[in-house]
């Protein structure tokens, strides 16, 4: 009898209210959803509509106002250990007056990790991102993709269950997120990690995740949970380029416009 997968995430009714009374903005209204160990699940939805206040709520970085959110089976009441975060804007996730190596570096040192096992962990992750002779670089020596890398290696060198990123491929250029996209692909089997992908590039959803959450505006629900059944592995012409994967491009188009169909050649919101 096969084992059913670990649940890694749980999400029930949950919902973020800034402010009280007269004066309350409910950001978030009532998302659930699950993610189960080794998933990749994408989040999109239209601008504006809280994907970046439910990735804080489910870091532990916001508390959720209620509902709940579990991390392998316990509530999220601060940053879990065992959980890390990708920031879209690089620039200011990275320590500039630190080199690549220490950047990476840094949150091991916070857990007290040995000298030994830190040394390791760094060298695999960079080498992981094709940055495995720049760790004596500084971020602002390099381009805004490889400082994203970086900060990517830094995520995957605390060995996380869970790995979330926040649109981590907006900043760049669309050669550059394609490399990303890829990358971050590679090092599923090798990580053995778990990702939950915050992106507006509804391309990007369907490539990347194994299910797309397409979210409400605001207050924000959850519009439909669309499975993607697409043969691997991906590579970005033919993936891209499979009557499958734009029937589901356009699937996901037509639900975070609420059933609107999708304009030929769309692909992003807000571009």
């Amino acid at each position: 009898m096969t084992t059913p997968p670990t649940t890694v995430l749980s999400v029930k009714g949950l919902a973020k209210v800034y402010g009280a009374g007269e004066q309350a903005v409910r950001a978030i209204d009532d998302v659930s959803f699950e993610v189960a160990e080794g998933e990749y699940v994408s989040i999109v939805g239209p601008s504006g509509a809280g994907k970046t206040t439910l990735l804080k709520c489910l870091s532990g970085l916001l508390p959720i106002t209620s509902g709940t959110a579990e991390f392998l089976g316990d509530p999220i009441a601060g940053p879990p250990e065992g959980l890390a975060l990708v920031f879209q804007d690089y620039s200011r996730s990275l320590a500039p007056w630190m080199s690549v190596y220490r950047n990476v570096e840094l949150p091991l040192k916070a857990r007290r990790l040995p000298k030994a096992e830190r040394r390791d962990r760094v060298s695999e992750a960079l080498e992981s991102v094709g940055l495995g002779d720049r760790g004596h670089q500084y971020p602002w020596q390099m381009s805004g993709g490889m400082q994203q890398r970086v900060a990517i290696a830094r995520g995957l060198a605390s060995h996380p269950r869970l790995l979330l990123m926040d649109e981590p491929m907006a900043s760049v250029d669309a050669q550059t997120r394609a490399d990303l996209e890829d990358l971050v692909l590679s090092v599923r089997n090798r990580f053995h990690v778990t990702l939950l992908l915050v992106t507006h590039d509804i391309d990007e959803s369907v490539y990347m995740g194994d299910r797309v959450v397409v979210l409400s505006d605001r207050p924000t629900r959850v519009r439909e949970i669309i499975p993607v059944d697409l043969e691997g592995p991906h590579d970005q012409i033919t993936t891209k380029s499979d009557p499958r994967f734009l029937e589901l491009r356009n699937r996901v188009y037509a639900a975070v416009r609420g059933g609107n169909q999708q304009p030929e050649g769309a692909g992003a919101l807000g571009r």
